[in-house]
Parts: C-alpha cells; sequence; structure tokens
C-alpha cells in the first residue's frame, strides 16, 4: 500500500494560503484532506438548524468542487476525532498528519489524544501556526511574561510585524500532489441537522469600508463594519490576507484584528478563564440568580432599547454590532449582576462568528473581571449610548418596531440605581471600601 500524508481541516477552510497545507503538499507523498465533523461538539448544540453548521458543511461542498479539478476530494467524517482516525489508520498507509494549531482548551486536549494515538502507530502529527499573526508566547514584555494590558501589546504587536509581516502562501490548487480520490461531503441530514435561514455575510472586504471605519463603525445604522467574523473564525480568509491589507489603510481596523490575537494569546496563556475569572479576586462577585431577568435580556425585553435591538439583532441574524455588543453585555453585568458566563453562553449559541477566546475576553471585560485597568466602576448608560451612537433612532427603530407605543416594556431596572448597585456589590466583593 503506498504512503500517504494527510492533511486534517479544522479551523482553516480555504485552499489558498493555509500553512500546514502547504507544507504537506510540499512533501513528496500525495496529500488526502480530510473534515471531521465532530460529534463532541455538534451533539451538544441545541439548535439542529445551527447557520454554522449549514456554512461549514456549503464551505465543504465548495472545497470538494475545487479539489475535483486535482482528480481528488476531501474525506469527511461524522464521529469523534479519535474514532476517525482509526479508520484512517485502518485504510491507508499513513507517514504523517499535518494540521494547523488550535488554541481553544478542549482542542488542545483533543490533539494531544490524537497524537499519542497516532505516535503508538507510528504516524507523525505535525502542526503549525495559522490562525492567529502571532500566538502564544511570541510577543511578550521585557521581562518576557505575556502581556495582560492591551495597548502595550498592540505596541509590541506592531513593531514585530512591521519587523516580519508574514509572507502569504500560494495556492493549494497549484500543486499536484493530491491523493486520488472521489469523495462526497456528508449531507446535513445524515447528522441531523436541517439547513439554517440565516443569511451569511460575503467574505469579501472593500478598501472603502476599511479606510472609514474608525469613522463609521460605532453606528450601529451604517453598514460599517466587515462582517468578516465568521469567515475568519472558519478561516475561509486567512489573518495574513486581511492584516496585510489592513495594514497602512486604517489603524483602527487593524487593531481590531490585533485584538483577536490578544484574545488568543490571554486564553493560550490562561485556560482557566473559560470558566473563571482572569483576575481570580473577581469569582467573589454575588451575582444574582435573575432566570426571569435573564429571559427577559436574551428575548430583547428589558425596557430598554438599544440593548433590546442588539439582542434581537443577534436572535434574527446571528451577528449583532460591536459597539451594542458591549452595551448589553455591560447591562446584563452591571445593571441585572448577571453572571458573566450566563450571557458568554448565550452569544456563544447565537453568534455566528462565535469565538470562544474573542466572546470570554469581551465578556470579561464587560464585566470588569478580565484583563482591563479601570474595571468595576465602567457601567455603560443605554441612554448616553443610544444618543451618541443612535440618535435618529434608525438602528432602535429597525429592530424595536414597537419602541414609543404603549406595548413597548418599561425599564426593568433604572438606571441610576443599577449602576450604584452594580458598583458597591463590586467594592463590597472585592474589599474596596
Amino acid at each position: 500500500m503506498q504512503k500517504i500524508n494527510i492533511f486534517w481541516f479544522r479551523r482553516d477552510l480555504r485552499l489558498e494560503d493555509n500553512t500546514a497545507l502547504y507544507y504537506a503538499l510540499n512533501q513528496p507523498l500525495s496529500v488526502l484532506p480530510i473534515f471531521i465533523f465532530d460529534r463532541n461538539i455538534l451533539d451538544k448544540l441545541e439548535d439542529k438548524d445551527d447557520a454554522r453548521v449549514t456554512f461549514i458543511q456549503s464551505v465543504l461542498e465548495g472545497l470538494n468542487e475545487d479539489l475535483k479539478a486535482k482528480h481528488s476530494g476531501l474525506k469527511t467524517f461524522y464521529t469523534s476525532p479519535i474514532e476517525a482516525f482509526e479508520q484512517l489508520v485502518a485504510e491507508y498507509s499513513i507517514e504523517a498528519i499535518y494540521t494547523n494549531r488550535d488554541y481553544e482548551p478542549y482542542a488542545k486536549e483533543r490533539d494531544q489524544h490524537i497524537e499519542k494515538f497516532l505516535k503508538s502507530k507510528g504516524v507523525g502529527f505535525y502542526t503549525f501556526k495559522d490562525h492567529v499573526i502571532f500566538e502564544k508566547e511570541e510577543i511578550v514584555s521585557g521581562s518576557g511574561t505575556f502581556y495582560k494590558v492591551f495597548t502595550p501589546y498592540s505596541r509590541a504587536w506592531k513593531a514585530a510585524y512591521q519587523n516580519a509581516t508574514p509572507q502569504e502562501l500560494p495556492s493549494a490548487l497549484n500543486y499536484k500532489n493530491w491523493v486520488k480520490t472521489d469523495q462526497k461531503i456528508h449531507a446535513l441530514e445524515e447528522m441531523g441537522f436541517s439547513k439554517s435561514q440565516i443569511e451569511i455575510p460575503a467574505k469579501g472586504l472593500k478598501e472603502e469600508l476599511i479606510k472609514k471605519y474608525n469613522e463609521l463603525r460605532d453606528y450601529p445604522a451604517q453598514d460599517a463594519t466587515s462582517k468578516l467574523g465568521i469567515h475568519l473564525r472558519f478561516g475561509t480568509i486567512s489573518i495574513r490576507q486581511l492584516a496585510r491589507q489592513a495594514s497602512g489603510l486604517n489603524d483602527t481596523f487593524l487593531n481590531e484584528l490585533i485584538w483577536r490575537d490578544f484574545y488568543a494569546m490571554i486564553l493560550a496563556n490562561n485556560p482557566h478563564v473559560k470558566d473563571k475569572a482572569f483576575k481570580p479576586e473577581y469569582d467573589q462577585i454575588p451575582w444574582r440568580q435573575d432566570e426571569e431577568g435573564f429571559e427577559k435580556w436574551c428575548q430583547g425585553k428589558t425596557g430598554y432599547p438599544i440593548v433590546d435591538a442588539g439582542m434581537r439583532q443577534l436572535n434574527a441574524t446571528g451577528y449583532m454590532h460591536n459597539r451594542v455588543r458591549m452595551v448589553v453585555a455591560s447591562f446584563l453585568t452591571k445593571h441585572l449582576l448577571i453572571d458573566w458566563r450566563w450571557g458568554e453562553a448565550y452569544f456563544a449559541k447565537k453568534l455566528l462568528d462565535f469565538d470562544l477566546a474573542s466572546n470570554n475576553g469581551g465578556w470579561q471585560w464587560a464585566a470588569g473581571t478580565g484583563t482591563d485597568a479601570q474595571p468595576y466602576f465602567r457601567v455603560f448608560n443605554p441612554l448616553s449610548q443610544t444618543e451618541k451612537f443612535d440618535p435618529q433612532l434608525k438602528y432602535i427603530k429597525k429592530w424595536v418596531p414597537e419602541y414609543g407605543t404603549s406595548s413597548y416594556p418599561k425599564p426593568m431596572v433604572d438606571h441610576k440605581f443599577g449602576r450604584e448597585r452594580a458598583i458597591q456589590t463590586y467594592k463590597d466583593a472585592l474589599g474596596r471600601n
């Protein structure tokens, strides 16, 4: 049996500028590309029309069509990763597996398990950096420790980027070393899913949008954000390509990409943040177990129109404007004093662009439990945020058409009361009185 190498697609669903795929194809052996619909993840999804699963399946169909031009195909599995590799080792003579690194706790544990199994079978397991520009320990302070605050991290990031801008790699379709095969992608129905009706934002990025990004990005009624989160999440676009486009065009947009690296770095160095506060003393905060209040927040029925507009946009589209994400997260954790983990889990369920590191980082920033120099006394005022960023109420009227009528609910908590209660609760828990 002829030996082959395997490339394992994960958060890198593209044939262009794909690091591990590039290195796999530069080896003398033919490459079989695979994707695993991981039941350890999929079986936990409540919504069987989850738009992200529909998106992944659709992207894989496209990749498979492209690979047919090379008389190859993408082999998919619907099982656990270890079972998939047991099948592969039994079916093929494999030299090595090539894949790009994933920094989430489950992914790291999974990869350790897979690597141990493959080693026992004499199969190599090679991983590469692809999902970020700089990973876990590449950007460190003068003392050699990871940065805990964004601003100095971003300065060091930019300096490193200028010194060594990552090169984009050629398309995998330039290569001939593919395993000759004909494969079919698992259909949604085979896995117990149905097609979602939620629309996925386009992949392209307009330079005009980047140029005006810092001027318009805070106004939710404007179509002025890239909406590329889902494409970065699943790697249908290259972070290197996007950073190159942004660099020199708009520093504010580039900063958003640096935030993504920053939170990935924080998670990689502090895996405890997955379910605990970045700053351990903030685990002392006595959150209110208000399930009724949480449900009103989820449904967009808080009586605060900008909060309600954001939640309804999320529920309907799988997307929420970034400025509004900060407002709704602050409202839940400060005005309602509800545990940030509840909000984080809801976003994880609904967001098309859900990414554990960025979602966790954003929620902990809003709750004041994360990487922030001035955490607990920042409480966003939904009314002043509306006046500043949606003064003509265009965004609110789009998503809360009953606003201003008798059918719109009264505010579930007074702003002044909620703010003062939050600050006092934090002070008491942290011993700051």
